[in-house]
């Protein structure tokens, strides 16, 4: 690990001289990547940096220790010694910690799906009170969203939505929110005041740029047909949604949100590449998986994650034991203490995995 923590501390330098060269701020291009590279690496000079101050003033105590004649001095030398070595050890976990390798679909855009599912309208409602969470966390770090299909239903809520999010490191802090959502609370259509459970489904695809996946026009079936809104009712007096299956695996696309049909084909398909593309990383890491003897973050769409309590104003994710009592902060998007517990537990689990 020292060799590595040199070698990072090295190019880490070598980077801060290059971000100051005159022919490198003039490629605009390479200068962003650089900043990237730079940003990626400082968290862990900082560390190491600390780690080389403890251990420095750890030397120096036992020294203290060792060579002071008044008692009441080495009872305090060892005390302060206990406390800088839980601080090294501390530093030395973090640091193994930010030396995992990063996974290269982190920096990836996604494609997000909401479903509502069991519950009705209430479920709806709450797909779309996802959708808004979701979007005022990516509006907070400049994300860009754009919305590519979606089935609304009369009193607001969404049977189904999909968008993408595009911006800096987007997979990373989404990749943990596929799986099932339950929302606990009285509906607005409940004159008993009864507290009622519906559920809704996420799922986080990555993005998956024309070369990460090949897709032959004579695997697919597209179909045209005249798209409608809630009820039934016609919003477009042409032709213009699509349907697109592919062929080898029976997967359907559908979309209808644009009145231009070349426009509803293009988010299908990238709708549809995004999940052929997930289903391909899937098997690797389920292969990784096996290999490792652990899974960290499957993204079961399957597996209930997390509880929306209304009445306790309470968040609790099931898969690390985290309970926040910010429901309504949470739902405007301050949704930052989860999704950063979520992935220091996902370092962790990765350690153990690779230490078993």
């Amino acid at each position: 690990m020292q060799e590595k923590l040199d070698s990072i501390v090295n190019r880490y330098n070598e980077l801060q001289k290059m971000a100051s060269d005159p022919d490198v701020l003039k490629d605009q291009k390479r200068y962003r990547e650089l900043m990237q590279e730079n940003a990626a690496l400082s968290e862990i000079v900082e560390e190491y940096e600390s780690l080389k101050k403890v251990k420095n003033e750890i030397t120096n105590t036992c020294e203290m220790i060792n060579n002071a004649r008044d008692d009441e001095l080495v009872d305090l030398a060892k005390d302060e010694l206990k406390e800088l070595q839980v601080k090294r050890d501390e530093l030395n976990k973090n640091l193994k910690i930010l030396l995992i390798p990063k996974d290269p679909m982190d920096l990836k855009n996604i494609i997000m799906e909401i479903r509502a599912g069991t519950g009705g309208d209430e479920a709806a409602l709450f797909a779309a009170d996802l959708f808004r969470m979701y979007s005022k966390y990516a509006e907070s770090r400049n994300w860009k969203i754009e919305i590519l299909s979606s089935h609304s239903t009369e009193i607001g809520g969404f049977k189904e939505i999909i968008f993408s999010i595009r911006g800096s490191s987007v997979f990373e802090n989404l990749r943990y929110e596929s799986g099932g959502h339950r929302v606990q609370r009285v509906p607005v259509t409940e004159s008993g005041g009864r507290i009622h459970t519906s559920a809704v489904t996420v799922a986080v695809l990555p993005e998956a740029e024309a070369t990460d996946v090949e897709i032959k026009n004579e695997d697919l079936r597209i179909d045209v047909y005249r798209s409608s809104g809630p009820g039934g009712q016609s919003v477009n007096t042409t032709d213009s949604a699509v349907r697109i299956t592919y062929i080898p695996t029976g997967m359907v696309v559908t979309c209808q949100d644009e009145k231009s049909q070349h426009k509803n084909k293009a988010k299908a398909l990238r709708v549809l590449r995004a999940r052929l593309y997930e289903m391909v990383e899937q098997k690797k890491q389920e292969q990784r998986a096996r290999d490792r003897k652990s899974q960290v973050g499957s993204g079961d769409r399957s597996e209930r994650i997390r509880t929306y309590n209304f009445p306790q104003n309470r968040v609790t994710d099931h898969r690390i034991n985290l309970t926040l009592y910010k429901l309504e902060s949470i739902l405007l998007g301050y949704m930052d203490e989860i999704i950063e517990a979520l992935k220091l537990n996902a370092r962790q689990e990765y350690l153990k995995s690779e230490l078993s």
